[in-house]
């Protein structure tokens, strides 16, 4: 098993060095594995698609989703060149992925620049001391849809 970890993970840093090499993008790579088969893979694709939400993890989780035909990806395995930022853990919560791999951590990516630590200091602000302000507005209207939601048909609970 531990040699199968480590061959999926230098698929995730094979990624992330192919990525930077051919001038793609982001040394990051990310590969989404069940029951010991691979699923998806991706790289950081940030500059290339112009979508700042496009990291490998979640570009990775995306083609997971797809190619499985679901938003769970329960029982599968996620294993990342580096340390998942905030919002790709939280992607990777939200598809409930059973355990993350990663071999860079967030002090290495934030030595070359990518930096976290803004972040994690702005959620551990109230709402109203945040630099990006953040403003509630019509939330009666909006409530709307949520009651809809309580007894819609549809519903299915993710």
């Amino acid at each position: 098993m531990e040699k199968q970890h480590q061959e999926y993970m230098q698929m995730a840093i094979d990624l992330s060095v192919q990525n930077v090499s051919e001038c793609i993008g982001g040394p990051f790579g990310a590969v989404v594995v069940k029951d010991g088969q691979l699923i998806a893979k991706s790289a950081n694709k940030v500059t290339l698609t112009n979508d700042p939400t496009a990291h490998a993890e979640v570009s990775a989780i995306r083609l997971a989703c797809t190619e499985l035909n679901t938003f769970d990806l329960s029982g599968c395995v996620i294993y990342t060149s580096c340390e998942p930022c905030p919002m790709c853990l939280g992607a990777i919560y939200w598809a409930k992925i059973d355990t993350i791999y990663y071999a860079n951590t967030k002090s290495d990516a934030e030595h070359i620049g990518f930096s976290d630590k803004f972040i994690y200091d702005e959620l551990d602000k109230p709402m109203e001391n945040r630099s990006l302000p953040v403003i509630q507005l019509m939330r009666d209207e909006a409530l709307s849809a949520f009651k809809l939601w309580e007894t819609s048909q549809m519903r299915i609970n993710y």
